[in-house]
């Protein structure tokens, strides 16, 4: 849908949008409330985005400083490392929390799972696959590699495990051992490579 807002206005409900999610949990966000919070009215916000579940998914979605297609450091390890510098420790931590919340809210709302996975999960996939692409047409990674159609399962994996196995949030430094004890390794990339 083309939008009718400017990018600083869009922002700023993206914002309050994620900051009521925060503070409310998903079943609890009304788009009554994302239009008292950003003075804006019901009918725009539906005219706009057409439901609340595209509207958090759309939010989370610009949400993301950096995103993971348009990564291209020049080698697989620099790729994964700016992946993880997008955000700083604080913001992956409040973003893991709100995600973890989330998928709480997919297993009751088919139409949130759905909106997640086509602005959300699946974009980052794909640019996920474009990155390893490359890193395959660059030699870094042989194309047969049974291990490169388990690389977004390992990366939520860490996120997961991390919370559960150290009651931790993954931060930058953690990803990046995991990335080169586990993800490279399995790839059959030299974690020394070039960042």
């Amino acid at each position: 849908m083309a939008s009718r807002l400017t990018p600083e206005r869009e922002g700023e409900l993206y914002a309050a949008t994620l900051d009521l999610l925060r503070e409310v949990g998903y079943e609890a966000l009304t788009m009554d409330a994302v239009a008292a919070r950003t003075r804006s009215s019901k009918a725009t916000l539906y005219r706009q985005w057409g439901s609340k579940p595209e509207l958090v998914a759309r939010a989370l979605r610009y949400n993301k400083p950096v995103r993971i297609e348009d990564v291209d450091t020049g080698s697989l390890r620099g790729d994964f490392r700016s992946m993880v510098a997008r955000e700083d420790d604080c913001e992956m931590e409040r973003n893991s929390a709100l995600m973890r919340g989330l998928m709480h809210a997919v297993h009751e709302n088919p139409d949130l799972f759905q909106a997640l996975r086509e602005l959300l999960i699946e974009p980052e996939v794909t640019g996920l696959n474009q990155m390893l692409q490359r890193a395959v047409e660059r030699g870094e990674v042989s194309a047969g590699n049974p291990a490169l159609a388990f690389v977004p399962h390992m990366l939520v994996g860490a996120f997961v495990a991390r919370q559960l196995l150290e009651e931790q949030p993954a931060d930058q430094a953690f990803l990046s051992r995991y990335l080169d004890s586990v993800v490279l390794p399995a790839l059959g990339a030299q974690p020394s490579d070039n960042p």
